[in-house]
């Protein structure tokens, strides 16, 4: 019984911390509502490996029993905190849509006169995570005064961001300008994503005539180069 309430609990504990899939962006990125505590909670960086340090220390609780369950959960535990560090550290790259959208919504933002700080602060919450922080430390120094150079040296580590933020930095304070950039930055971002999608169908169509053609050899065999090989021989055998 004890070892059946520890496995639900450790269980309810993983589900608990365990991150969401991709999350919408909200309807009004320029007034986004606070997130509460649990999202904070499922968002932090080490919500996924103690989700599975978590899960397997109660898989392991579950099969073993007590007490030999409660030994094994501490080395699973270990080792689940230690593979979902390394899935979180070799994540997905940001998806180019959410860019996309992010840069038309900084190019109408400042076209509709709001400071440059403010539209790139709101901006952050709509893009994924790696450029957004970028974006939430440039726009902090923009707030502060910092001069271009400065306020954008954030944004210029990040690949994701580092066009803009030399654009921005060329543009010092002018929100027409960068405005524009956003606007041809969206442009670009949708048509690599175009050709990268073409590309991959046409490698994925290459991949597919490969096992095709092997399916097809042995019929290929059989109904064409037998025959002939039989007829062959059976003329060169009647010869002799």
């Amino acid at each position: 019984m004890t070892a059946d309430v520890a496995t639900l609990a450790l269980l309810a504990g993983a589900l608990l911390v365990w991150p969401p899939g991709p999350v919408r962006p909200p309807r009004s990125v320029l007034r986004p509502e606070p997130a509460g505590r649990l999202a904070r909670l499922r968002s932090a960086p080490w919500s996924r490996p103690a989700a599975l340090a978590i899960g397997l220390a109660a898989l392991g609780a579950a099969v073993l029993g007590w007490p030999a369950g409660a030994v094994a959960a501490v080395p699973l535990g270990l080792l689940g905190w230690l593979a979902g560090r390394r899935l979180r550290t070799g994540s997905d790259p940001p998806d180019p849509a959410s860019l996309a959208v992010g840069w038309d919504l900084l190019a109408a933002a400042l076209r509709a006169g709001l400071p440059v700080p403010v539209a790139v602060r709101a901006v952050a919450d709509a893009v994924p995570a790696r450029p957004a922080d970028a974006l939430r430390a440039t726009a902090e120094l923009l707030a502060l005064g910092a001069d271009a150079e400065r306020a954008w040296q954030p944004a210029m580590a990040c690949p994701e961001t580092v066009v803009l933020a030399k654009a921005a930095r060329r543009a010092a304070s002018s929100g027409t300008a960068l405005a524009a950039v956003a606007r041809d930055l969206a442009c670009r971002v949708r048509t690599e994503r175009a050709d990268t999608a073409e590309a991959k169908a046409q490698r994925a169509g290459v991949l597919v005539t490969v096992p095709l053609g092997l399916c097809f050899l042995p019929a290929f065999l059989c109904l064409g180069v037998v025959p002939v090989v039989v007829g062959l021989a059976g003329r060169l055998t009647a010869i002799t």
